[in-house]
């Protein structure tokens, strides 16, 4: 099990001498469960010391930055698959869907439309409301697990002019020594895929970085963090941060306990560099727990075969047969125990690192998975229902999406305002689950 909480904070703890070092590089830091996780980086140049005044200190100076999401966007495909359409293929009902999870409608990506087509929509609709142009990007975060690609562009990354390595971004001279500890999380992969596509359709032509990230239906609060991260830590001043999944295409259309649930959609959000008292990230709580995988999961059918090597060590059955990923298989008992159990908890925790209550907070936007899970959670925190976000009705569960697409309808429709705060939480397959406290605006 793994785990990672924290907030950010302004205070400066005491800092050991360190010997200048050459090149030059942002720094700064993060506390995580009490403990100074330090970007620190000095600049000079090796010998520069004697030309130092002594008035002048070598000491490497943090820079207190913060970060706020300034834009918001979402796209949904064309298709809406209604309950009584789903009654036709699979042994259900509109009132047996609805009663058991809240869910009446979903979308569905057919004819041209394709999850790439979604993220771009909803990325250029997020820097239309931020004001910002593609080419002020200087990291996209592309969180899914449903990626129309397994490799993408990914081996274009490493020729682009600015890129060292695939590491750094544009300007990667600026940027010589980035140093970050934080508590990995056993599911949350890193992966280049989609988004390099999504990078391109956006016309960014000054190559920012670009990768996935894919933690199951936390990874869009994973991918929050992660952008509050790069830019406290190295730099960054424009983040943006896709949530996007086609989980369509990995459900079994005559399972009536998964096929109800899912649907696809795009959301995404504008992540900006900011005075530290701006800071629209209060704190952050993030988990995972791979016992609990096998209840929710899309796991590889490799086509193992029982003697692959002979007793002289020859092969039998070479080339092996392709491999290919099951669709989703969910106990849902199991998830529904763990998500009323686990994300409360995480909640409960963001909001005291963020030193908040529950009755402080405007808003509670949670994954939307089981209008019954939203339901529990909520009241659990003592959440008033008029405080509680849900437009699970309309789409069904869209995994990574789920949270930007319900924050863009909010903020669109004036519900959510320049200031308010959300307490934010998503779960899923893994398990992962992870919970932020955030500012709008």
């Amino acid at each position: 099990m793994a785990n990672a909480s924290g907030f950010f904070t302004l205070s400066v703890p005491s800092l050991r001498k360190i010997q200048p070092s050459i090149g030059l590089s942002r720094s700064a830091f993060c506390l995580s469960e009490g403990i100074f996780r330090r970007v620190v980086c000095s600049s000079g140049i090796e010998g520069a010391e004697k030309h130092f005044s002594p008035s002048e200190s070598r000491v490497p100076k943090f820079v207190s930055k913060g970060c706020k999401l300034v834009g918001c966007g979402s796209a949904v495909p064309i298709l809406s698959v209604s309950n009584d359409d789903l009654a036709k293929i699979v042994d259900t009902s509109d009132e047996w869907i609805s009663v058991r999870t809240g869910i009446r409608n979903r979308r569905v990506i057919s004819g041209k439309e394709s999850l790439k087509s979604l993220a771009v929509e909803a990325a250029r609709k997020a820097l239309e409301m931020a004001d910002v142009d593609p080419n002020d990007l200087d990291l996209i975060l592309m969180c899914t697990s449903t990626p129309e690609d397994l490799f993408g562009a990914a081996p274009q990354v490493s020729k682009n002019p600015g890129l060292d390595g695939g590491i750094l971004n544009k300007n990667a001279s600026k940027y010589t020594e980035i140093k970050m500890e934080f508590k990995s999380l056993d599911t949350a992969y890193v992966l280049i895929w989609t988004v390099m596509r999504v990078q391109r359709e956006l016309g960014c032509t000054k190559t920012p970085l670009a990768y996935d990230i894919t933690a199951a239906c936390s990874r869009f609060v994973v991918g929050l963090v992660s952008a509050a991260c790069h830019i406290r830590g190295g730099g960054f001043h424009n983040v943006l941060v896709i949530g996007a999944d086609g989980v369509s295409r990995f459900v079994d259309w005559t399972d009536r306990g998964t096929c109800i649930l899912f649907g696809d959609a795009a959301g995404a959000v504008l992540v900006q560099a900011c005075d530290a008292e701006e800071d629209g990230l209060l704190s952050f709580d993030l988990h995972s727990d791979g016992e609990g995988g096998r209840h929710l999961g899309a796991p590889i059918n490799d086509n193992k075969t029982n003697d692959l090597l002979g007793s002289n060590g020859s092969v039998l059955d070479f080339p092996p047969k392709r491999s290919y990923y099951t669709c989703i298989q969910m106990n849902g008992q199991e998830v529904f125990r763990f998500a009323v159990r686990c994300v409360p908890q995480s909640i409960e925790s963001a909001l005291e690192k963020a030193g908040l209550t529950a009755s402080s907070v405007d808003w509670l936007l949670l994954h939307q998975a089981n209008q019954r899970i939203i339901d529990a959670v909520a009241t659990r925190l003592e959440f008033p229902q008029e405080k509680v976000i849900s437009n699970l009705a309309n789409y069904g569960n869209t995994s990574a999406a789920t949270i930007p697409l319900a924050l863009d309808e909010v903020v669109r429709s004036g519900k959510v305002k320049p200031g308010h705060s959300i307490a934010t939480a998503g779960f899923g397959a893994g398990l992962t689950w992870g919970s932020a406290v955030i500012r709008w605006g």
